[in-house]
């Protein structure tokens, strides 16, 4: 199967963000950037199906941030091809950036596009539906594992309230993964330094029209600070006689 995944990356939240000058927009000048997860779970899920069945998985990311790291712990994974796509804006809006990714992925005639359902940067998980329109293909999303079938694959849906379905879907399509059926392969730095000195990255020039976004923050704030937590202290019968205090004063216990 010809397996086609799109990797993103994203600002690292265990390090503070900040909001720059213009009050609307995060300063990520000087944030560090890591793989989307649900894009490490869809990259997972397409090298289980490559293993399960043979076939191929053609990475594909925007040339930005820190994402060789991730391009090349892919192919120490088990990623065939990486291609790079070279595109002007660093932040494109999601509709610009899932018109960059159809034009990288159309030449490659992909029986199966999976990507991530969702990125904390990305609000409603929109881009992997983008994707699947530009496409022209039919999408699910909120996928937890993936089995090939001839022409189709089965594919496992969450619902709210974890309620899971089997689907079987026609190929070619596209998935919106949440979780790959395993989590995502762990890879020894040798490797991952072995795959820096033999892999190639494929370049891909698109040309997607500027597009506005459907949605403008007019303004961010930081949360508001809330009341810091009390720590008990005393011996272990203050103690429990202090809690037996806050229970009753907030009428749970008598």
């Amino acid at each position: 199967m010809n397996i086609a995944v799109v990797v993103r990356q994203v600002p690292d939240l265990i390090e503070p963000l900040e909001i720059d000058a213009s009050g609307a927009a995060l300063d990520l000048s000087s944030a560090r950037f890591i793989v989307n997860e649900a894009d490490d779970h869809a990259l997972e899920q397409a090298l289980l199906l490559k293993e399960a069945g043979g076939g191929s998985v053609t990475l594909v990311a925007l040339d930005a941030g820190d994402v060789d790291d991730t391009l090349y712990a892919a192919a120490a994974k088990g990623a065939d091809r990486i291609i790079k796509i070279e595109l002007d804006q660093e932040s494109p809006a999601p509709q610009t950036a899932a018109a960059a990714y159809a034009e990288a992925i159309k030449p490659l005639n992909a029986e199966l596009v999976l990507v991530g359902v969702q990125a904390h940067d990305e609000l409603q998980g929109v881009l992997a539906p983008l994707l699947a329109a530009a496409l022209n293909l039919p999408y699910v999303g909120v996928i937890r594992g993936v089995k090939a079938e001839a022409g189709a694959v089965t594919a496992c849906k969450e619902f709210p309230g974890a309620v899971m379905s089997q689907m079987k879907v026609k190929l070619p399509a596209v998935l919106g993964i949440l979780a790959a059926e395993q989590p995502p392969r762990y890879v020894p730095v040798s490797r991952i330094r072995a795959a820096m000195k033999t892999t190639q990255f494929e370049s891909a020039a698109v040309s997607p029209p500027a597009m506005a976004p459907a949605l403008t923050v007019k303004r961010l704030s930081p949360p508001a600070a809330g009341q810091r937590a009390e720590i008990l202290q005393g011996s272990e019968t203050e103690i429990a006689a202090r809690i037996a205090g806050l229970l009753a004063g907030k009428g749970l216990v008598k």
